[in-house]
């Protein structure tokens, strides 16, 4: 066998340095890239919660802020006579929010329970990417599935239910965050090991006792932050609750009457029914201060939950 030439020796030699230089430099630029990627990201949180104190300072400059926490009519565009009582867009938005929580929770938890523990791998695979579809359909498809189906089926069991209501949209909304519930709840359930649930097989537990008092309270900390995020979504949610849930800002809990949410109101004054540098326009900027501080409390919570019941297997 012939031994290779010093000439075949020194390029292989110089292949390997320039090769070795090559690794070295991306070693060395990847990490200053995802730090300047990293960094924009914070910069631009950080100019979106000044862009909000600025312009929510500038609105409590001109109404008081007593006034709107405390007050129970929002009627910005009365001029002269102008309401800004933020509870009445609040109410529209928990009540949105709870009926949304009634649906939403017990259809993902259990969707969540059959792909965890009953499916097969095969009605896993199936099942668990058609699931996930819901949560690719644009949110305006459901605000007019919801307006266009779901209140006229309400209409034949309420018939004195309106065109625009509370329960239609928190239905849809219910349904559109079911993906999120059972994705996450099913992801959680199914890093339980295996280990706990034929523990109890072998003490004599049935298949529900098992899901139910094994399964689920060790992966509770994952479940109840997905009900969490879930909710967090619901209280963002825009074009549905738009488009079904009404322009009638009204300190309500009937879900029956017509209502209107933080988001919605954002959307009707971006929409043009305000002038540049006027008290509604800043307004909007309360408002979504407002609904920043409901979202971020939220994520907050979701965070203590995760830390505080985070079972160690």
């Amino acid at each position: 066998m012939a031994l290779p030439s010093s000439y075949n020796v020194r390029e292989l030699i110089k292949e390997k340095k320039s090769k070795k230089s090559a690794t070295q430099i991306v070693e060395k630029a990847v990490p200053s890239l995802l730090f300047v990627l990293a960094f924009i990201s914070i910069l631009t949180t950080i100019g979106i919660v000044l862009t909000l104190i600025f312009e929510t300072i500038t609105f409590f400059t001109r109404v008081s802020i007593l006034d709107f926490f405390t007050q129970k009519e929002w009627y910005p565009f009365f001029e002269g006579n102008a309401s800004y009582g933020i509870m009445a867009l609040i109410s529209g938005t928990l009540l949105v929010t709870v009926i949304a929580v009634i649906v939403a929770v017990p259809i993902g938890l259990a969707s969540a329970i059959f792909l965890s523990e009953y499916a097969s791998d095969r009605t896993r695979r199936i099942i668990k990417p058609i699931l996930e579809v819901l949560a690719g359909i644009p949110t305006i498809v459901y605000g007019f599935f919801a307006l266009t189906f779901v209140t006229p089926i309400l209409q034949k069991i309420i018939p004195d239910l309106g065109i625009f209501n509370a329960l239609s949209p928190g239905i849809v909304v219910g349904i559109m965050i079911v993906p999120m519930i059972a994705s996450l709840s099913e992801d959680a359930m199914s890093s339980v090991p295996s280990s706990m649930r034929q523990g109890a097989l072998a003490l004599g537990a049935t298949k529900l006792e098992v899901s139910l008092k094994v399964v689920l309270p060790a992966a509770i900390s994952g479940i109840v932050a997905s009900f969490v995020l879930g909710i967090s979504r619901v209280i963002g949610e825009t074009m549905i609750v738009t488009l079904a849930g009404g322009a009638t800002p009204k300190l309500t809990f009937d879900p029956t009457e017509s209502i209107q949410t933080m988001t919605a109101y954002i959307v009707q004054v971006s929409s043009g029914d305000a002038g540049y540098g006027t008290t509604v326009y800043y307004s909007i900027y309360a408002v979504g201060m407002t609904l920043f501080v409901f979202t971020l409390a939220m994520n907050v919570l979701a965070q203590f939950i995760s830390r505080r019941f985070r079972e160690e297997y």
